[in-house]
């Protein structure tokens, strides 16, 4: 009798774990409710957030390179990493070519230029030569758990962390994958593919051919980067090089002048919230149209080293291109 009412018992908990949102972690909750409007499972919602192997295994070196210390490090280094990948022109020419097609395709299709597309993959994965080492979801699991949410900064990580769980969970549910096997390798931050979109951005994936981008396949990261810029940036009319400056004497002279002065942007005068920008290109006349195209990659990367790198390498392979 005793093991029936215990068996009746463990049976009712079941049942209502995989008909509710109703968990300890108030994240969790959050999280869980979120994808339930979006068309996912109680059930499946359940099984992804009670599963020992998603919510209770952590990504120490993950949490290590998220500390703000480790940031500010990695974007000082991005000066150095653009110069290291400027000997990567050759390969950036051998996949234009290779992949010219595609290229043909995402300049029709939305005005994004093919060098763009290449330097951006190739600053991201090196053409998919990096391969990832972490799961996505545990290492955003691991920013929500970790997160006090005190500061303005953990917040921000807070909710990011939160957000891009519910995209996975909602990601893996559209695609028919069960809970236990929907691993998504990613980077340390959590970015997932060749383009290294973050689960979020997951909605800017479009295949090259067939219904579902498969982000690990050169073809569907060329159309699925160019289609993030195309829609989120309004990056929609192709560059005309021959009216470009030189850029990466320009690329030179930002990386001097960011040396030299505080708080630097290179497009821009004020953030949002109002902070002040020694802004590179302000009153340059000759600058403007490279300005305007750099502000739209920096919507991929919201770096102003990342993104004149990203021009810079598109120019050289443009122009290597062209012999």
């Amino acid at each position: 009798m005793i093991k029936l009412l215990l068996l009746l018992s463990l049976t009712t908990l079941l049942s209502a774990q995989y008909t509710n949102c109703d968990f300890k972690n108030h994240n969790y909750e959050d999280i869980c409710k979120k994808v339930v409007k979006q068309g996912v499972s109680y059930k499946y919602a359940n099984q992804f957030l009670l599963s020992f192997f998603k919510t209770q295994k952590f990504d120490e070196v993950s949490w290590k390179y998220l500390q703000p210390n480790k940031i500010k490090h990695h974007r000082a280094q991005e000066k150095k990493a653009n110069n290291v990948l400027v000997s990567y022109v050759p390969k950036m020419v051998e996949n234009l070519k290779k992949y010219r097609k595609v290229y043909d395709y995402i300049e029709l299709t939305y005005g994004v230029n093919r060098e763009i597309i290449a330097a951006i993959l190739l600053k991201e994965t090196k053409l998919g030569q990096i391969k990832p080492t972490h799961d996505a979801f545990i290492v955003f699991n691991t920013m929500v758990v970790r997160t006090k949410a005190e500061t303005s900064r953990e917040k921000w990580l807070l909710k990011m962390g939160k957000t891009n769980m519910a995209s996975i969970i909602t990601y893996c549910y559209k695609k028919g994958v069960s809970a236990s096997r929907c691993n998504l390798p990613s980077s340390y931050a959590g970015a997932v593919g060749i383009p290294q979109f973050m689960p979020n951005s997951f909605i800017y994936a479009k295949p090259y051919k067939g219904k579902v981008a498969d982000l690990t396949k050169m073809e569907d990261a060329i159309v699925s980067a160019a289609n993030f810029l195309y829609t989120k940036a309004k990056f929609d009319m192709l560059i005309d090089w021959d009216s470009m400056p030189n850029i990466p004497q320009v690329e030179a002279e930002w990386y001097e002048y960011a040396f030299t002065h505080e708080d630097a942007s290179f497009v821009y005068e004020t953030s949002r919230k109002g902070k002040v920008y020694s802004c590179f290109t302000k009153g340059k006349e000759e600058l403007q149209e490279m300005k305007e195209y750099t502000k739209k990659i920096m919507r991929y990367n919201n770096s102003s080293n990342y993104a004149v790198g990203v021009m810079s390498l598109a120019y050289q392979a443009h122009f290597a291109l062209l012999k």
